[in-house]
Protein backbone atom coordinates (compact mmCIF):
# COMPACT_ATOMS: atom_id res chain seq x y z
CA UNK A 1 0.00 0.00 0.00
CA UNK A 2 2.90 2.31 0.43
CA UNK A 3 4.52 1.92 -2.67
CA UNK A 4 1.31 3.17 -4.41
CA UNK A 5 1.00 6.11 -1.57
CA UNK A 6 4.24 7.31 -2.40
CA UNK A 7 3.92 7.67 -5.81
CA UNK A 8 0.41 9.90 -5.89
CA UNK A 9 2.65 11.87 -3.23
CA UNK A 10 5.31 12.68 -5.22
CA UNK A 11 2.80 13.27 -8.52
CA UNK A 12 0.99 15.78 -6.52
CA UNK A 13 3.88 17.72 -4.86
CA UNK A 14 5.38 17.99 -8.45
CA UNK A 15 2.36 19.30 -9.64
CA UNK A 16 1.75 21.71 -7.14
CA UNK A 17 5.60 22.63 -7.22
CA UNK A 18 5.31 22.62 -10.95
CA UNK A 19 2.15 24.51 -11.44
CA UNK A 20 3.70 27.07 -8.81
CA UNK A 21 6.69 27.74 -11.00
CA UNK A 22 4.87 28.21 -13.98
CA UNK A 23 2.75 30.90 -12.10
CA UNK A 24 6.07 32.38 -10.69
CA UNK A 25 8.43 32.15 -13.41
CA UNK A 26 9.72 35.72 -14.82
CA UNK A 27 8.88 36.61 -18.31
CA UNK A 28 11.71 36.80 -20.85
CA UNK A 29 12.11 40.63 -21.10
CA UNK A 30 13.24 41.36 -24.50
CA UNK A 31 16.91 42.01 -25.03
CA UNK A 32 18.81 45.36 -24.88
CA UNK A 33 19.54 46.25 -28.20
CA UNK A 34 20.34 49.18 -30.01
CA UNK A 35 18.60 49.69 -33.99
CA UNK A 36 19.20 52.26 -36.79
CA UNK A 37 16.65 53.41 -38.78
CA UNK A 38 16.29 53.80 -42.59
CA UNK A 39 15.96 57.23 -41.99
CA UNK A 40 19.58 57.36 -39.92
CA UNK A 41 17.37 57.53 -36.24
CA UNK A 42 17.74 54.96 -33.50
CA UNK A 43 15.99 53.12 -31.24
CA UNK A 44 16.64 50.82 -28.72
CA UNK A 45 14.49 48.06 -27.25
CA UNK A 46 13.17 50.53 -23.99
CA UNK A 47 11.59 52.51 -26.65
CA UNK A 48 9.18 49.90 -26.99
CA UNK A 49 7.95 50.23 -23.12
CA UNK A 50 4.41 50.97 -23.13
CA UNK A 51 3.14 49.53 -26.22
CA UNK A 52 2.82 45.98 -28.10
CA UNK A 53 5.15 45.74 -30.41
CA UNK A 54 6.08 43.57 -33.10
CA UNK A 55 9.60 43.21 -33.93
CA UNK A 56 10.49 40.70 -37.37
CA UNK A 57 14.18 39.54 -38.57
CA UNK A 58 13.28 39.78 -42.31
CA UNK A 59 15.24 39.85 -45.53
CA UNK A 60 14.67 41.06 -49.55
CA UNK A 61 15.67 37.47 -50.62
CA UNK A 62 13.81 35.67 -48.20
CA UNK A 63 10.73 34.30 -50.24
CA UNK A 64 8.55 33.81 -47.04
CA UNK A 65 9.46 37.32 -45.43
CA UNK A 66 8.03 38.92 -49.37
CA UNK A 67 4.91 37.03 -48.65
CA UNK A 68 4.03 37.71 -45.33
CA UNK A 69 5.31 41.67 -45.19
CA UNK A 70 1.46 42.58 -46.59
CA UNK A 71 -0.02 41.04 -43.62
CA UNK A 72 2.54 42.55 -41.72
CA UNK A 73 0.95 46.32 -42.87
CA UNK A 74 -2.13 44.76 -42.41
CA UNK A 75 -1.53 43.67 -38.50
CA UNK A 76 -0.08 47.23 -37.89
CA UNK A 77 -2.57 49.27 -39.38
CA UNK A 78 -5.40 47.01 -38.04
CA UNK A 79 -3.63 47.75 -34.23
CA UNK A 80 -1.26 50.56 -34.61
CA UNK A 81 -3.85 53.08 -33.27
CA UNK A 82 -4.54 51.33 -30.81
CA UNK A 83 -1.17 51.63 -28.51
CA UNK A 84 0.63 48.81 -31.29
CA UNK A 85 4.14 49.06 -33.16
CA UNK A 86 6.08 47.04 -35.59
CA UNK A 87 9.38 47.06 -36.11
CA UNK A 88 11.00 45.28 -39.19
CA UNK A 89 14.84 44.01 -38.76
CA UNK A 90 16.64 43.45 -41.81
CA UNK A 91 19.26 40.85 -41.87
CA UNK A 92 23.34 41.90 -42.05
CA UNK A 93 23.63 40.57 -44.88
CA UNK A 94 20.97 41.81 -46.92
CA UNK A 95 22.27 44.70 -48.93
CA UNK A 96 20.95 48.02 -47.56
CA UNK A 97 20.07 49.37 -50.88
CA UNK A 98 17.30 46.36 -51.35
CA UNK A 99 16.13 47.31 -47.70
CA UNK A 100 15.79 50.80 -48.90
CA UNK A 101 14.05 49.80 -52.65
CA UNK A 102 11.52 47.51 -50.69
CA UNK A 103 10.56 49.88 -47.75
CA UNK A 104 10.13 52.55 -50.24
CA UNK A 105 8.09 50.71 -53.06
CA UNK A 106 6.07 48.73 -50.86
CA UNK A 107 5.51 52.02 -48.74
CA UNK A 108 6.23 49.92 -45.37
CA UNK A 109 4.47 52.04 -42.81
CA UNK A 110 6.27 50.94 -39.79
CA UNK A 111 9.70 51.52 -38.71
CA UNK A 112 12.21 49.34 -40.73
CA UNK A 113 15.56 48.59 -39.28
CA UNK A 114 19.25 47.68 -40.94
CA UNK A 115 21.36 45.36 -38.52
CA UNK A 116 24.63 45.98 -40.45
CA UNK A 117 26.82 44.39 -37.99
CA UNK A 118 24.41 41.52 -36.53
CA UNK A 119 24.68 42.95 -33.35
CA UNK A 120 20.32 43.13 -33.07
CA UNK A 121 20.34 39.23 -34.32
CA UNK A 122 22.72 37.90 -31.81
CA UNK A 123 20.95 39.80 -28.84
CA UNK A 124 17.77 38.25 -29.73
CA UNK A 125 19.08 34.67 -29.53
CA UNK A 126 21.32 34.56 -32.37
CA UNK A 127 18.66 34.93 -35.40
CA UNK A 128 19.86 32.76 -38.26
CA UNK A 129 16.42 32.05 -39.97
CA UNK A 130 14.23 34.72 -41.78
CA UNK A 131 11.44 35.14 -40.78
CA UNK A 132 11.66 35.20 -37.12
CA UNK A 133 9.09 37.35 -35.87
CA UNK A 134 8.64 37.86 -31.29
CA UNK A 135 5.41 39.22 -29.87
CA UNK A 136 6.88 42.07 -26.89
CA UNK A 137 3.61 43.47 -24.47
CA UNK A 138 3.84 46.92 -23.16
CA UNK A 139 6.03 45.76 -20.37
CA UNK A 140 8.93 44.94 -22.94
CA UNK A 141 8.40 41.14 -22.03
CA UNK A 142 8.44 38.61 -24.97
CA UNK A 143 5.45 36.78 -25.05
CA UNK A 144 5.77 34.55 -28.24
CA UNK A 145 8.07 34.39 -30.67
CA UNK A 146 7.06 32.20 -34.12
CA UNK A 147 9.71 30.88 -36.71
CA UNK A 148 8.56 31.32 -40.37
CA UNK A 149 5.67 33.06 -41.13
CA UNK A 150 3.24 33.29 -38.17
CA UNK A 151 -0.38 31.67 -37.75
CA UNK A 152 -1.90 35.40 -38.38
CA UNK A 153 -5.33 34.76 -36.39
CA UNK A 154 -3.19 33.58 -33.32
CA UNK A 155 -1.05 36.57 -33.30
CA UNK A 156 -4.50 38.95 -33.79
CA UNK A 157 -5.42 37.13 -30.73
CA UNK A 158 -3.05 37.57 -29.00
CA UNK A 159 -2.06 41.63 -30.17
CA UNK A 160 -5.52 42.02 -28.63
CA UNK A 161 -5.23 40.40 -25.61
CA UNK A 162 -1.97 42.18 -25.01
CA UNK A 163 -4.00 46.00 -25.99
CA UNK A 164 -6.05 44.99 -23.27
CA UNK A 165 -3.90 44.28 -20.90
CA UNK A 166 -3.12 47.51 -18.37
Amino acid sequence: MKKTYVPLAVAALLAVGGAAYYVSAAAETAPPASYVLLDGSRKTTQDFKGKVTLVNFWATSCVTCVAEMPRIIDTYAKYNSRGFDTLAVAMSYDPPAYVVNYAQTRKLPFNVAIDNTGAAAKAWGDIQLTPTTFLVNKRGEIVKRFVGEPDFAELHRLIEKLLAEA
